[in-house]
């Protein structure tokens, strides 16, 4: 796979570094008639030497990390060496309350910011141990692969993405793996990546007996936005809610036109400038793109591309991006909140929301949401009246906003 990429690529890297493994066939050598040079992992390392650590300035790049793609073209993400160390070791201990001995398991990929900031840098910057584990949640060898390595090496947090905590309700809906293994030193998962739907979010803390905390960031910031401060001054936790803006962050919700909402009012999220440290510093090689992106669109301030709420205490709701919308007679509906709406329906166990194309309206939300049936004693409204109201209520409070 990794020698078909290269010959589709029109700039491809001279060096390909290759870890042979038993399960996997194949060798460096079997490339030597590639376009670029394959080397062995492990006859690299025999005949490496300890290299002398390199001084450099604060304000000096430390790595460039593209985002996903999906606003379009990839933008390089440039991240400096003392504002990102600062914070990243402040995080460590306010956010996650990890100190220098302690076991931290972020079970993430080292190739994406959650990786960087908190397999690589963070722990270590804090003193602690990092666990790297090679694996998914289920199927190496079951559903139990996260609580094993918990028991095994003391983790006292776990930080992984929402999606591998569903993977693991849908392998082990009653947690019979967890039964198996004792993790009493685990105080806290923490998720991030997307956001903590309500119903995993609750079935993680129901099956677990620990807090589940989310917490929102972007690879732009390189750490977290929003979040509990575990380690500094602990929150109530709220469903759906990363709780409230990290200290650095003045986070608000605008409308279209740049204009504060009222709280419970959805909008665009915001960050007031400056930024704190460990955010980007640019774009690589684009700066006219860094300030389209992120600065022009509202002046003085920074654009998340995100949209959602602030509610009455001060709690952030991140809903979706801003662009995630159906147009529905030129109104702009949040598939976000339509979502959020429809988990209130006892049949809907899950509710992703798309549009479904109208002759008169342009889009419209689908007539149902509900994923499969659920029996119930009692009589329900059903989901098909539920989505109307719901479809309605947004439109009127949307258009009011406006």
């Amino acid at each position: 796979m990794v020698e078909q990429a290269l010959q589709l690529s029109q700039t491809p890297p001279h060096t390909v570094i290759v870890k042979n493994r038993e399960e996997v066939p194949g060798s460096a050598t079997d490339y030597k008639a590639s376009s670029a040079a394959w080397f062995d992992w492990d006859e690299l390392a025999a005949d490496a030497s300890p290299a002398e650590p390199v001084s450099v300035a604060a304000t000096d790049p430390l790595y460039i990390l593209y985002t996903s793609g999906t606003t379009g073209k990839p933008k390089g993400v440039v991240r400096d060496n003392g504002g990102h160390a600062v914070a990243l070791t402040w995080s460590m201990r306010n956010i996650y309350d990890i100190s220098a001995g302690d076991v931290w398991w972020t079970a993430s990929d080292v190739g994406w910011v959650v990786g960087h900031s908190y397999i690589v840098y963070g722990p270590l910057l804090a003193g602690a141990t990092t666990v790297m584990y090679e694996g998914k949640p289920v199927g190496t060898p079951d559903a139990g692969a996260f609580w094993r390595i918990i028991s095994e090496y003391g983790v006292k947090a776990l930080f992984t993405a929402p999606t591998a905590i569903r993977a693991v309700r849908k392998a082990d809906p009653n947690a019979d793996e967890l039964k198996k293994h004792d993790i009493s030193s685990m105080k806290t998962l923490f998720a991030a990546g997307e956001r903590l739907d309500p119903d995993t979010y609750e079935w993680a803390t129901k099956v677990l007996g620990r807090p589940v905390v989310d917490h929102w960031w972007q690879t732009e910031t390189g750490w977290a936005i929003a979040a509990n401060l575990r380690g500094l001054d602990p929150m109530p936790l709220k469903a759906g809610s990363p709780t409230v803006p990290v200290p650095g962050y003045r986070v608000e919700i605008v409308d279209a036109e740049g204009k504060p909402v009222a709280h419970d009012t959805e909008g665009n999220i915001v960050v007031r400038l400056p930024l704190p440290p460990g955010t980007l510093t640019g774009l690589w090689r684009d700066d006219d793109r860094y300030r389209r992106s992120y600065l022009d669109t509202f002046p003085g301030y920074y654009l998340t591309g995100d949209s959602g709420f602030i509610d009455g205490d001060g709690y952030v709701f991140v809903l979706g991006r801003s662009d995630d919308v159906i147009n529905v007679a030129g109104h702009r509906l949040s598939t976000g909140s339509m979502e959020q709406w429809s988990r209130h329906i006892p049949q809907s166990p899950s509710a992703p929301s798309s549009a479904s194309a109208t002759n008169s309206r342009g889009s419209a939300p689908p007539d149902t949401s509900c994923s499969r049936p659920v029996s119930t004693s009692t009589p329900r409204p059903s989901a098909r009246n539920w989505w109307r109201w719901s479809a309605s209520r947004s439109v009127r409070s949307q258009h009011s906003a406006t």
